[in-house]
């Protein structure tokens, strides 16, 4: 008989799936889940002191350039003309190795922007794929421990990364992108980024729409294959390290364009989809990419530690003029990379010059705590309202409210044949004949060190998205392709049973 699963106080969990949210679908997470805050908390002190995820980067400075006014959507200041420039400082990271990893290890590149704006520090958190692997925060720290160390051999383990995925569905989509090349990168600068989640522009009338941001490399996209990326992981690990640094201090400035998808509303009331699925993108041809501006990197760090080690980005910094969505993994982001940043770096780690508020005032009641190196707000008063001229709350900068109406329950989010869709498109209309050999043999290396059941329960949803893109993994492995076949006509729980140990 299993186990019952607990907290860490031994109280029973009903579902471990699904965030106690106000409705079905996309909808607002509610604080009173103490089931997530304990997971999310305590994954976030799982490491001392790298970060938890992207341990391996490297970083560097510039500017961000308005080249068309879309301030009609948005109050923020940063974006309200044409040629207004704001400093940027850029961090990009591998995700699941750890600080000495190699930097062509297979591995989304994670892509953090901090910009310092006269409104406060505005951070973009993001990826090189413009989707995730999940869509509920809840099952985040469960999702890296599978792409970390086995608890017991401390080596990757292909059983526990497969067994997780196969058991996720919504990963699908995802855990193609990730065994395309897309995913051993030349270098940083030949990558794009994405912002993935969803984000909420308003301006100063309250009206708002919801956007996403794309950020196109001018230097041309370039990939290694995975024989090249296992070269270059063992003859220099550090080799896009070195390129960023080495291609700025010879001025050969990286760029990106800057793009945005935007939806109303109303046209995300009535999307084929839930346009706050994380697992999903909006179509260009639906949403055409918009242009917004360039970002230009152009100054290496003085000090690696002091600036690419201590720099702290967190979705929940936002300035006046963006929000966030209603998207399940974005609200537990809102909290957990904040967090994680208070135990990594400490309570005021807002004061360590590379995350300090350069082009704006910081005026507040928090004081104390350690490493707390400012003046502490000197004499003035730490409580809130005073009178004694502190700091004013401003109304004026209040966004959009919203009516919300739902039931507080665990909602678990069932498995669709839509989650299957845009996977089946990407392989029909986005991968050239090269892309699909390389895409099956990059999952022939990783998975055929997976157990054989393991295999059938993962090649059943590749098959499920698109038959030939299963066909051709089941060939690649040696899998008999009935079986595959049937085991792609079951529900999620029919085809764990059907592959269980």
């Amino acid at each position: 008989m299993s186990k019952k699963l607990t907290t860490n106080k031994g109280i029973p969990i009903a579902n471990d799936q699904a965030s106690t949210t106000t409705g079905e679908g996309s909808s607002r997470t509610i604080l009173q889940d103490t089931e997530l805050i304990e997971k999310l908390a305590h994954f976030d002190r799982e490491r001392i002191p790298e970060r938890v995820v992207h341990a391996k980067g490297a970083g560097a400075h510039g500017y961000f350039e308005v080249t068309n006014d879309l301030s009609k959507y948005t109050r923020a200041k940063f974006l309200e003309e044409v040629g207004k420039k704001t400093e940027v400082f850029v961090r990009f990271s591998t995700v699941g190795g750890e600080r000495g990893s190699a930097d062509a290890k297979r591995d989304p590149r994670g892509t953090a922007f901090k910009f310092y704006t006269e409104e406060g520090n505005y951070d973009i958190v993001g990826n090189n794929i413009p989707i995730f692997f999940i869509r509920d925060a809840i099952k985040f720290p469960d999702f890296v421990h599978t792409q970390k160390r086995h608890p017991e051999t401390n080596l990757a383990d292909a059983d526990m990364f497969w067994d997780f995925l196969s058991l996720s569905p919504e990963s699908i989509h995802q855990a193609t992108f990730l065994f395309t090349d897309r995913c051993t990168p030349l270098n940083y600068r030949h990558m794009h980024c994405f912002s993935s989640h969803t984000y909420l522009w308003y301006n100063e009338k309250e009206e708002y729409v919801w956007v996403k941001y794309h950020f196109k490399t001018r230097q041309g996209i370039k990939n290694l294959t995975n024989d090249e990326a296992q070269k270059l992981c063992g003859e220099n690990p550090d080799h896009a390290t070195e390129d960023l640094f080495e291609a700025i201090e010879e001025g050969n400035y990286p760029e990106w364009d800057v793009y945005i998808q935007l939806m109303t509303p109303e046209e995300a009331l009535e999307y084929k989809f839930d346009p706050f699925d994380v697992t999903k993108v909006w179509y260009h041809e639906d949403y055409p990419l918009i242009p917004l501006g360039k970002l230009v990197l152009n100054k290496n760090p003085e000090n690696y530690f002091a600036e690419v080690e201590q720099v702290a980005f967190a979705p929940s910094n936002f300035v006046p003029g963006i929000g966030p969505s209603p998207d399940r993994l974005l609200q537990g982001r809102l909290f957990a990379y904040e967090d994680t940043q208070r135990h990594r770096l400490g309570p005021n780690h807002h004061q360590i010059p590379i995350n300090q508020a350069k082009n704006a005032e910081v005026n507040n009641y928090q004081r104390d705590g350690p490493m707390n190196v400012g003046d502490n707000g000197g004499s003035g008063p730490n409580y809130y309202p005073n009178s004694q001229n502190g700091p004013e709350q401003d109304i004026s900068f209040k966004p959009p409210a919203f009516e919300i109406q739902g039931v507080i329950d665990k909602h678990t989010r069932p498995v669709e044949d839509v989650d299957f869709v845009q996977t089946g498109e990407f392989w029909r209309r986005v991968l050239s004949d090269e892309d699909k050999e390389h895409l099956v043999y990059n999952l022939k290396v990783h998975l055929g060190n997976a157990q054989e059941r393991i295999q059938y329960r993962q090649t059943a949803l590749f098959y499920k998205a698109e038959p030939e893109y299963g066909i051709a993994v089941a060939n690649a492995l040696g899998l008999n392709i009935d079986k595959v076949e049937k085991l792609s006509k079951l529900s999620p729980e029919e085809r764990k049973e059907a592959t269980k140990a």
